[in-house]
């Protein structure tokens, strides 16, 4: 009688054993084996990280084998069980993988396909046609489209962490509880004694450092030390945590009636405004977008108040970026002066603290809340919905959208209850030019990353479908394309993302997008939060006072009255440390420790992936190595797979 030996690896994480009973049958071409009881006398099987083997006899011959399926019954109480794969020696000599990282709840059963990927087109025999079936209509059950707040892209249909698939949500939840990381953060920088000052001002600037944690040589404390020059103010639009939204100026807007006159101090070059322009030596950072917003009214107590500003920006002669003119509302008028450099000192600081202020809001609700959890998520939905764990695009981005649903859930649950592409975005903005501005560390590292990215997918593309009409005549990978378009992104077509896709590469460079913005964009514009934002007057999160309608009033006393007051302050703090906190065991880009590919072309993929990815690193780490601000949000050793912070 035939025997198999069958190697079964539990995960790692917590609680990822089972003492349940574990069944497991083969289904081959031939025939199905009877159901097994995979258990070893005076021996704890399935224990967490265990590795266990079993010799399996069957009656006859299976022939090929194609589906490996596995039973949990309870034993005592339900116990949840975590397969990473299984393994099948035949008694003919092949040696199978199957694939699974996956939890097994309550009398559960999994069916498993060989590690292989195939396309819909691949499966000839009708039994591997009805599994890919199955496991879709489940997972479409299981993974259902939600309107969390009208205008925002669908999300996924859960109210909490704990109604989302086990698949999918985290390995400890503990580690993700905002309110608990947040308590850790208030902890770590000591600064719960002032929170029973809650709604106190603070004296004056000095006096924020009581709960500033000076860590030598961080670009925080050089924030704060440099925060008030425009050097470091302009600085800020190219490698802060808001590196997206300035762009070159080719137009002066009538919305901003600022003259040579006006900014002629600033120009360096003996040359008309107009002129600088038209050299493309002006840059804007317009806030447009927070027009019209009513600031959050729930707290009775404190006012808080919202600007939205227009930053003239000038390239000097030293190619530093720094700011000109602003006005802090959008429609011009004598309420609404411009204020410029050789104001009043504090009439100019007040100004460029309520463009802080402005970014700090943008940043956070559309840089970071909306380009890169959301759209992550939609991704991952779509993923799971429509494309099945054989299908070679499931296995390439699994690892991508890993944890960035739970992710979300738990903002939407505790905090926030109540498509371009990289380069062509740079060049849009007219900030492609690395001579024209040469300390764009965003755009530059960008560019690498995305490259190194790109190529990739391109490879893993390359390896499945050979023509592109092997991409077209895909219907998993078009209903996957199309259930991000018209679910995620309602169907707009200004969200720039396609309806479908009819070659090999719009399909890489599709993925590029899907990876480019899980991994590398939110790194750029998460981890470097506690860096600019932990000196509070450098990104206020509100403000308390409305933006000043005339010059020559501003004094200091009204400054610190405008800022944040103490209890603020502390929470904002909490916060942007325990945002910009690496997970433990974090997954950085390029590592792949879940082997859903098997097949060699693919590794071999991989390994030029990281090959590039060290490559990139090391090229930045030599940039970085005199300078005294270091940009290394963009290194790929700091670049987690998959947004879950």
């Amino acid at each position: 009688m035939p025997s198999y030996t069958v190697t079964v690896a539990t995960g790692s994480q917590w609680f990822a054993g089972t003492d349940d009973y574990i069944y497991l049958s083969l289904v081959g071409s031939a025939g199905c084996s009877e159901k097994h009881l995979l258990d070893k006398a005076f021996y704890n099987d399935f224990e967490r990280g265990a590795v266990d083997s079993y010799d399996l006899t069957v009656d006859e011959e299976l022939g090929e084998i194609q589906l490996v399926k596995v039973e949990k019954r309870k034993y005592w109480l339900h116990d949840d069980w975590y397969l990473k794969y299984i393994t099948l020696k035949t008694p003919y000599g092949d040696y199978i993988e199957f694939p699974c990282y996956r939890w097994i709840t309550g009398e559960g059963e999994i069916v498993l396909r060989d590690g292989r990927a195939k396309l819909a087109r691949d499966d000839q025999i009708h039994v591997l046609k009805q599994h890919r079936r199955q496991e879709l209509e489940s997972r479409q059950k299981q993974y259902r489209w939600m309107e969390w707040n009208p205008g925002f892209p669908l999300s996924i249909d859960a109210k909490c962490h704990r109604d989302l698939p086990r698949d999918i949500q985290f390995d400890s939840e503990k580690g993700v509880d905002f309110v608990l990381n947040y308590s850790k953060a208030m902890e770590n920088l000591f600064i719960n004694r002032f929170m029973h000052m809650f709604q106190s001002s603070w004296s004056d600037f000095a006096d924020f450092e009581k709960i500033f944690v000076k860590i030598s040589n961080t670009i925080s404390e050089r924030v704060m030390n440099h925060w008030q020059e425009d050097v470091m103010f302009g600085y800020q639009f190219l490698n802060g945590c808001n590196p997206v939204l300035i762009r070159r100026c080719t137009e002066l807007p009538p919305k901003l009636p600022v003259t040579t006159e006006m900014v002629e101090c600033s120009l360096e070059r003996q040359l008309s405004l107009e002129q600088e322009v038209q050299q493309g030596n002006i840059f804007i950072v317009d806030f447009e977008l927070l027009d019209g917003i009513d600031a959050n009214k729930t707290d009775p107590c404190t006012h808080q108040f919202l600007a939205a500003p227009i930053c003239l920006l000038y390239k000097n002669c030293a190619n530093k970026i720094v700011p000109i003119a602003i006005q802090l509302n959008q429609t011009p008028g004598e309420d609404n002066p411009i204020f410029l450099p050789s104001d009043a000192k504090y009439d100019w600081l007040l100004a460029k603290i309520w463009v802080r202020s402005s970014d700090f809001h943008v940043h956070q609700t559309i840089t970071h809340l909306l380009c890169t959890h959301l759209v992550s998520e939609v991704f991952g939905i779509a993923m799971y919905r429509q494309l099945p764990a054989v299908h070679p695009i499931f296995k390439l981005l699994v690892a991508h959208v890993r944890f960035t649903i739970a992710i979300n859930t738990k903002a939407r649950e505790q905090l926030i209850c109540e498509y371009g592409l990289f380069d062509k975005a740079i060049k849009a903005r007219g900030m492609d030019n690395v001579e024209d501005i040469p300390y764009y560390f965003y755009r530059d590292d960008g560019l690498l990353v995305w490259e190194a990215i790109r190529t990739f997918t391109a490879d893993v593309v390359d390896i499945y479908y050979e023509s592109d009409q092997v991409v077209e005549e895909d219907q998993e990978l078009q209903d996957f394309v199309s259930d991000v378009f018209m679910y995620g992104m309602r169907g707009r077509k200004a969200s720039g993302f396609p309806e479908s896709i009819k070659s090999r590469e719009q399909l890489s460079e599709y993925l590029t997008v899907v990876i480019f913005t899980a991994s590398a964009q939110h790194a750029a514009v998460n981890f470097g939060q506690y860096d600019w934002c932990s000196w509070i007057p450098n990104a206020p999160p509100t403000m308390r006072a409305p933006p000043p309608k005339a010059k020559g009033v501003v004094t200091i006393e009204q400054i610190v009255e405008t800022l944040p007051d103490r209890g603020r302050s502390c929470w904002h703090l909490g916060a942007v440390w325990a945002l910009s906190q690496f997970q433990e065991n974090e997954l950085f880009l390029g590592m792949y420790p879940e082997e859903h590919f098997i097949e060699k072309p693919v590794k071999e993929a991989m390994a030029r992936f990281r090959k590039n990815l060290e490559a990139i690193v090391s090229i930045i780490a030599e940039r970085n190595k005199h300078k005294k601000l270091p940009y290394y949000y963009l290194s790929p050793d700091r670049i987690p797979n998959s947004v879950a912070i």
